[in-house]
């Protein structure tokens, strides 16, 4: 039955990205100011759940570490930096060996269709802000910790039940017209097809190395974990596809997290923390994205690739700005947008060839993070694990 509910998700994600792109130029100018009102207001509903989520997960989360919890936290923040860095040095030789043997051509067309204004605007901010949930998470869990406060854990596990009921009764649902609805709208406008000719082969150097990518992550996770990494990865479609619509690792952690708690190769408390704060640091597919798109457009623009000694300052800075970039869409290369100009010195021009490019794969940059989330998760569960069998042979 779990699995018919998973396999039911994964045909209502993909239909509604399918039927996004195909009727999105038929649906006329108030169709489509529909579908941008639904498109607007469910985002804002999900964006508004998101830091109670990260809230709801990792706090309970950490207070059950116990002694480990701090060095899980720096022990998961490690891994999201070298894994990011790692991507992005993989994307630069690729970069290197590909790049020179393309021809490429800048086309940007700047005649994009605009719609109308929305029938309605609610907004629904948030109670507070993605990091402040996850400092607060951090701040609260580690101090239950350390205080042996039993009346905060048993509230931090309750807190944990209602907001899972949430993802399950409010957010999974409403997902499919969500994604259906940004489809629809991005369709309409012309930002699907706009570049495509062009840059498809890119993407599709992109796509591979994602794949390359995970493969590795997953196969380290399964050597340091003694498990089979296909325990964790086989549950992961649902989560792929919600990333590919909605283009956000934030707006696709319910799904992530919903799909990481099916496999049995993961510890549940682990998973309860890694999987949000992975969401919000770990970014390795968006990192070897950038990396590759920016190498592409010095390429289309300047004439010549970055020369080595800048492209290594760069991605060490890069991984830094990827842990704090926030999961929603274009998230890393906006967050890196002043990196991008003062050490590549891309000028205007640079920067609007880069944003447009970079759009055009942003869901599947965005499916790289969220699946590599589980790897790490993997990781940390043979880590800590590990230590745990230890203390308790030695006990």
């Amino acid at each position: 039955m779990k699995k018919l509910k998973e396999f039911k998700l994964i045909i209502l994600i993909l239909v509604g990205v399918i039927l996004g792109i195909l009727l999105g130029p038929k649906m006329g100018p108030r169709g489509i100011v529909i579908a941008d009102t639904f498109k607007y207001e469910i985002g804002q509903i999900i964006n508004f759940t998101v830091p109670l989520i990260i809230f709801g997960f990792i706090a309970p989360a950490i207070t059950k570490m116990k002694a480990n919890a701090d060095k899980m936290l720096g022990c998961m923040i490690g891994l999201a930096y070298s894994s990011s860095v790692g991507a992005a040095f993989f994307s630069m030789a690729m970069g290197y060996l590909i790049l020179p043997k393309m021809h490429l051509v800048s086309e940007i067309n700047e005649n994009k269709i605009e719609i109308g204004k929305m029938i309605f605007k609610l907004d629904i901010p948030p109670v507070f802000s993605v990091m402040t949930a996850l400092i607060l998470a951090i701040f609260v869990g580690l101090a239950v910790v350390w205080s042996k406060s039993e009346k905060l854990e048993g509230i931090l596990d309750e807190v944990n039940n209602v907001i899972l009921a949430i993802v399950t009764k409010i957010i999974i649902p409403i997902l499919p017209i969500f994604i259906f609805s940004s489809m629809a709208v991005l369709s309409y406008k012309g930002e699907i097809r706009d570049q495509l000719p062009n840059f498809a082969k890119i993407v599709g150097l992109v796509l591979i190395g994602h794949f390359i990518w995970l493969t590795f992550l997953y196969t380290v996770g399964g050597i340091v974990s003694g498990k089979n990494p296909f325990r964790v990865l086989k549950h992961y479609g649902p989560a792929y596809m919600t990333a590919i619509g909605t283009m956000s690792s934030a707006a696709t952690l319910p799904v992530a997290l919903s799909c990481a708690r099916k496999s049995d190769a993961l510890d549940s408390e682990i998973t309860n923390f890694a999987i949000p704060l992975g969401a919000t640091v770990h970014l390795c597919g968006s990192v070897l994205t950038e990396v590759f798109f920016l190498m592409a457009v010095n390429k289309v623009l300047y004439g010549s690739l970055p020369n080595l000694g800048t492209m290594i300052l760069f991605i060490l800075l890069l991984g830094i700005f990827a842990v704090g970039a926030p999961g929603v869409p274009g998230g890393t290369v906006m967050a890196s947008l002043g990196l991008i100009i003062a050490v590549l010195h891309f000028d205007e021009a640079g920067t609007a060839l880069m944003l447009t490019i970079f759009a055009l794969q942003d869901s599947f940059g965005t499916a790289c993070n969220v699946v590599g989330d589980g790897a790490l998760a993997l990781i940390l569960n043979g880590i800590f694990r590990r230590k745990k069998e230890k203390r308790g042979n030695l006990d």
